[in-house]
């Protein structure tokens, strides 16, 4: 796939990245001015949506011709959304949550192309059953220090984290950060003038 402006990612994160590559797009990384804790809740699909378009907002000014994706994974369970833990304790009290039930990974997707006026949002979810987790799994996972990074505290990508899992509904990429069948789609619906597929 090649973009014929230039491609940004408003993002630091390394797993975004390393899909981005996969998909074979170049692209800058300009990470998001963005505070996510002072975002009102209404619901996890709205909340990742509006994160991702204010993250894809905050970088139009620093790229004004380019083709901006903003994103933002959270995890729901039971009316809670888990975000990234602030820290060890957090992240184990997450996992014990998460052990031997269900729980819905959101990501938001927003695309800006300022230049054409033109954005773009969509959310996937994907359902998500953990195995029952010791105290000793979940002790040996939060020292990897792994978990303290990602939404739920876990990564299905991670050797640890891909072990919980004991099943997954929907697509495997939106757990880890970045669905890539919809982005794709979504650049081939709304941005076709700019990309060769």
């Amino acid at each position: 796939m090649r973009i014929h402006t230039d491609f940004v990612l408003a993002s630091q994160s390394p797993r975004r990245r390393k899909l981005l590559r996969q998909m074979g797009i170049s692209f800058y990384c300009i990470p998001a001015n963005v505070d996510e804790t002072a975002e009102p809740v209404h619901g996890p699909r709205r909340l990742v949506e509006s994160l991702a378009l204010k993250k894809a907002t905050s970088v139009v000014g620093r790229k004004p011709s380019a083709l901006i994706l903003g994103a933002d994974t959270i995890v729901a369970y039971r009316g809670l959304i888990l975000g990234k833990p602030s820290g060890a304790v957090e992240a184990a009290a997450m996992l014990r949550q998460l052990s031997a039930s269900a729980h819905t990974v959101y990501t938001g997707i927003a695309l800006i192309h300022a230049d054409t006026d033109r954005k773009v949002t969509d959310v996937v979810s994907t359902e998500v059953t953990f195995g029952r987790l010791s105290e000793t799994e979940i002790s040996n996972y939060i020292k990897t220090g792994s978990p303290l990074d990602k939404a739920g505290a876990y990564g299905i990508q991670d050797d640890m984290g891909a072990m919980f899992v004991k099943r997954i509904n929907g697509d495997f990429y939106n757990v880890v950060g970045l669905p890539i069948r919809r982005l794709y789609m979504l650049l081939k619906k709304h941005f076709s003038d700019l990309i060769d597929f």
